[in-house]
């Protein structure tokens, strides 16, 4: 039986929300909340210049560098605060770029400060998925070492998903979107049959090795990452024309994940049938288009030490109004939510960084660090 963990007082909301975030004030979730005008993020700029950022990822062997992925195909450097001016990466002239293609991901690999490995999520030059790895010399990617480790056809230029995670058990996971148009015209969503609206994953240590599907029923999961701390899943996945999600899987859950698309657009009906296999889960928490809201960017969970009374709460935002919001899951529910008191314009991705503090880009070249 599908659960739904306060999502329809969430819904309900949603109008205060986009209030508070504009006044700066807090409002609560389901059960608790912070008092009124205790944001205790801020965002700071921390680079300009880049063009299109699409994600901010660090490695724990290079704990004082940020690595900027750009959608153009290329992948930038900031070093103590300072842009580098030389490509780690650069696949200018081998990806697309029509729509949402191009660069969308990278992940070093959980031994890179003795293996060098690590890898990204591209759409090719027809258009189709390509995840990659590559050997780097500590400075730039060597182009001869490039090894295909998957290849998705994606039949429409949207919804590619694009970001690879390394989870707690070492593989590799790759969130593919439902392949494009709208309202998954296939049925790739629930099709077992399909890689297209899924999450897999991949065993890097066997490079040949076949995804395992271990998500269905996603639409574009725009932005997952595990917390750190506790191993947990969360998921932005964007919705059709109603309703932005953020999943939730513990750590340890059993089975095959069934996260609802397209027969659900949040946790409201959006088509009629049977679901596919898996165990048939509502997000922890949705939000309405309300606002100027369009696409949901998930995040991350804090577990830095500039604001220690913060660790353990989500944070994530939405591409079009700006507004960035967070909360802690207690009991499989989103608690204490709040929106904090800032936007970012063109929001496009979070980042984490060695130490667990947390990262934002614009689309407009602008990285902050929200601390």
């Amino acid at each position: 039986m599908r659960s739904r963990p306060g999502s329809r007082l969430l819904l309900g909301l949603l109008a205060l929300a986009a209030v508070a975030g504009a006044l700066g004030l807090g409002i609560a979730g389901s059960a608790g909340a912070d008092p009124a005008g205790a944001s205790a993020f801020r965002r700071a700029v921390v680079a300009r210049g880049f063009d299109s950022p699409v994600h901010v990822v660090s490695t724990k062997s290079e704990p004082r560098r940020l690595y900027v992925v750009e959608q153009r195909g290329t992948i930038r450097v900031i070093e103590r605060g300072r842009v580098l001016r030389s490509f780690v990466l650069d696949l200018r002239g081998r990806v697309s770029r029509a729509n949402e293609q191009g660069l969308l991901g990278l992940a070093f690999d959980p031994a890179y400060a003795t293996n060098r490995f690590l890898y990204v999520n591209f759409t090719d030059i027809s258009g189709d998925t390509r995840i990659v790895r590559y050997k780097t010399d500590g400075t730039r990617v060597l182009p001869r070492s490039a090894r295909l480790l998957l290849r998705v056809d994606q039949p429409y230029a949207n919804h590619n998903g694009g970001n690879l995670v390394f989870g707690p058990d070492g593989f590799l996971y790759v969130g593919l979107g439902d392949g494009g148009s709208g309202g998954d015209p296939h049925g790739n969503a629930q099709n077992m049959s399909s890689l297209l609206g899924k999450m897999l994953r991949l065993d890097v240590r066997r490079p040949a090795s076949a995804p395992v599907i271990v998500g269905l029923g996603l639409r574009n999961p725009w932005r997952y990452s595990f917390d750190r701390a506790t191993g947990d899943l969360y998921i932005g996945d964007v919705g059709q024309s109603a309703v932005e999600e953020v999943d939730f899987t513990p750590r340890g859950a059993s089975g095959l994940q069934n996260y609802g698309w397209n027969l659900y657009e949040g946790s409201e009906r959006f088509t009629s049938g049977e679901p596919g296999p898996g165990q048939l889960v509502f997000p922890v928490f949705e939000y309405g288009r309300e606002g100027g809201n369009c696409t949901v960017v998930g995040g991350y969970v804090y577990r830095g030490t500039a604001r220690p009374a913060e660790r353990g709460r989500y944070l994530f935002g939405d591409y079009c109004s700006g507004i960035v919001r967070s909360f802690r899951v207690v009991s499989g529910e989103a608690r204490e939510v709040r929106t904090e008191p800032f936007r970012i314009p063109s929001l496009t991705t979070f980042g984490e960084d060695a130490a667990g503090e947390i990262y934002a880009a614009s689309q407009d070249g602008v990285v902050y660090r929200l601390s």
